[in-house]
């Protein structure tokens, strides 16, 4: 499979504080990578440095072969985002909110009509299709966000937190479609669920202090696990990951051991 995203030494400094310390990260198209960490890990802005919305202190970041550097614009169209928090004009009504960002992104007013149409169907938009953006619920305003993620049919995609404010069928309806749209693209997903991992991810990094503390298969990650843990295994593993005292061996064993 063709990578997608290689980023390599990626840094980002504030003033005296470097947040994120030199991240490597290659996805390939097919596979679903879960992007954790504790908040203050450097999660958010490397998944902001990624999507050329925050410039690296140092490191390169290649999207489908563009260089994001060199050739922004172009990098920028490989990519469908949804942010944290899934900003929208709330005073949009959801069809012209997607039809809004169909045009920006160039297309005709067939095409926009019918890439909209695609998208509320795919994210079961159309009861709430003329309705205003601020008067959706949560989990709706995420189902937005997510259907003008997709409206391009990019062959990457990097989500922030996308089944927040859902509910557990929602949840399964937008996993299972983060499933089916990893098929032939990168999916970064960045999530605090770590059950989401396991239900949707064919892989796992975990950062933590701005450097990466763990890359392999949900499977391997479980295997961390000491034996005498029956329950919220993959919450103990991400503590003794991610917790002070054990980020020295278990770091270094984490990071080393894990797929690309």
């Amino acid at each position: 499979m063709k990578d997608l995203i290689v980023a390599r030494g990626l840094r980002k400094s504030f003033g005296a504080f470097e947040a994120v310390r030199g991240i490597d990260l290659v996805v390939p198209a097919g596979q679903v990578l879960g992007f954790l960490g504790p908040n203050g890990a450097g999660k958010s802005t490397t998944m902001r440095m990624l999507t050329g919305f925050l410039e690296p202190t140092a490191g390169t970041v290649v999207l489908d072969g563009i260089a994001l550097a060199d050739e922004p614009i172009a990098a920028k169209r490989t990519f469908g985002y949804l942010p944290e928090g899934a900003p929208a004009y709330g005073d949009m009504r959801v069809e012209e909110f997607l039809l809004f960002v169909a045009r920006a992104r160039g297309y005709g007013r067939d095409e926009a009509h019918a890439r909209v149409d695609a998208a509320i169907a795919r994210l079961h938009l159309g009861p709430y299709r003329k309705q205003l953006v601020e008067t959706l619920s949560k989990g709706y305003k995420r189902r937005t966000g997510l259907a003008q993620a997709i409206l391009h049919d990019p062959p990457i995609l990097v989500l922030d937190e996308p089944t927040d404010g859902l509910d557990p069928n929602q949840k399964h309806e937008v996993r299972e479609l983060i499933r089916h749209l990893g098929g032939d693209r990168a999916v970064v997903l960045s999530t605090h669920i770590l059950e989401e991992v396991e239900a949707v991810c064919t892989r796992a990094v975990i950062i933590n202090e701005g450097r990466v503390v763990f890359d392999g298969t949900p499977r391997e990650l479980d295997a961390k696990v000491p034996a005498d843990v029956a329950r919220n295994r993959l919450d103990h593993v991400f503590r003794m990951l991610t917790t002070s005292d054990t980020s020295g061996s278990n770091t270094r064993a984490g990071a080393a051991g894990g797929a690309r």
